[in-house]
C-alpha cells in the first residue's frame, strides 16, 4: 500500500483499511514545491522508522502509531500518534524520540507532537511487515 499522497504535504495513515474514499479530499495550494514535499515525506517515514517501542522490535510507523504527519507552509510538522497502551511505561518519552526524529528532516524549522487515544490502537493498525516480524500471521 502506498502511504503517500503525492499531490498534498500530508502522510494519513489513521486509516490502514482496504476501503476506498468515495471522492478525494480537496487539496490546499502549498508553497512548497512538489518535488521537495516528495522529498520530505520521503525522509520523514525514513526518520520515523528509527523510533522503536522498547517492547516491541517493530518500529512505531510499522506499528500503526503514527495517525497523521501534515506540514504547514511555515514549515511546521504536526504529527498524531498513539500508543500500544495509555499505560506504556514509555508514554512521557515516545512522544520526544517522534519529535526528535522529525526535527533531522532536512526542510522541517518546527515540530509538533500530540499524542491521541482516539482512535485506540489495535493490531489491525499494524503493516504486513510488521505482523510479518511479530509472527502474526
Amino acid at each position: 500500500m502506498d502511504m503517500t499522497d503525492s499531490t498534498r504535504d500530508m502522510i494519513d495513515l489513521s486509516d490502514r483499511t482496504d476501503a476506498q474514499p468515495a471522492e478525494p479530499a480537496p487539496v490546499p495550494a502549498t508553497n512548497i514545491p512538489q518535488d521537495e514535499l516528495d522529498r520530505i515525506t520521503e525522509d520523514v517515514v525514513t526518520a520515523l522508522k528509527t523510533v522503536f517501542d522498547p517492547e516491541i522490535p517493530v518500529d512505531i510507523y510499522e506499528l500503526g502509531l503514527i495517525y497523521k504527519v501534515d506540514l504547514d507552509d511555515d514549515r511546521t510538522m504536526h504529527i498524531q500518534m498513539t500508543l500500544t497502551a495509555p499505560g506504556c511505561p514509555v508514554a512521557g518519552e515516545m512522544p520526544m524520540w517522534v519529535h526528535d526524529a522529525a526535527a533531522t528532516v532536512d526542510g522541517v524549522e518546527k515540530v509538533k507532537v500530540d499524542l491521541v487515544f482516539e482512535p485506540p490502537w489495535t493490531p489491525d493498525r499494524m503493516s504486513d511487515e510488521a505482523r510479518l516480524a511479530l509472527n502474526m500471521f
